[in-house]
């Protein structure tokens, strides 16, 4: 199973997601995918996707988030054992959201959030200061994202298999050219090309 988690303000409609989903479609595997709508609650966030697992009855689970997701992934990756792709994870989500309390609009489809001062030190209390088993984590980091600092990113996971791109940006606009590889450290098997 691959449980994407999105980020901050984002929505099981952001790029990243819609083109992870086309790709797992095309392999026939829509069925082990599962992307939901997250709370703006860290606490509530993380209950879901346990909540998810379970209903599917999963033992083989890869979580892949992307930025406060990539938090949120790590956090469940230590908890649970699972295996884990962080794509622009965030590290340091308390301090990154502290400007963005009070009423935050939604990416995508209109509609908004309220983020309140509970939900940093929800944050904090999911935090995870150290990983352990790097060889559960594939990490890819951008050099030209403008929103987190990819030197965090490595500080905070050494020694997991990492994909550093040089340039790009918070979104990975050139997601597509990874996905293949994002699949992969997922288990999910490729078909062989002529």
């Amino acid at each position: 199973m691959i449980l994407y988690l999105h980020g901050f303000r984002s929505s099981p409609n952001s790029f990243k997601a819609r083109v992870l989903a086309a790709r797992v479609a095309e392999l026939g595997k829509s069925a082990e995918w599962c992307c939901p709508m997250l709370p703006v609650s860290p606490f509530e966030a993380i209950a879901l996707a346990k909540a998810q697992v379970k209903a599917a009855g999963e033992k083989d689970v890869t979580v892949i988030g992307s930025s406060l997701g990539g938090y949120y992934a790590t956090h469940l990756a230590e908890t649970h054992g699972w295996r884990a792709v962080l794509l622009n994870p965030a590290t340091v989500p308390q301090r990154d959201l502290s400007a963005y309390l009070g009423e935050q609009p939604l990416w995508h489809g209109g509609g908004s959030i309220v983020v309140e001062p509970r939900h940093l030190d929800e944050l904090r209390a999911l935090g995870v200061g150290a990983i352990t088993r790097p060889e559960r984590y594939y990490l890819m980091a951008a050099t030209g994202d403008e929103v987190l600092d990819y030197r965090e990113m490595l500080a905070h996971y050494p020694g997991v298999h990492t994909k550093l791109i040089d340039g790009s940006d918070h979104a990975i606009s050139e997601f597509e050219d990874y996905v293949d590889d994002v699949l992969a450290f997922c288990g999910m098997k490729q078909p062989a090309r002529p």
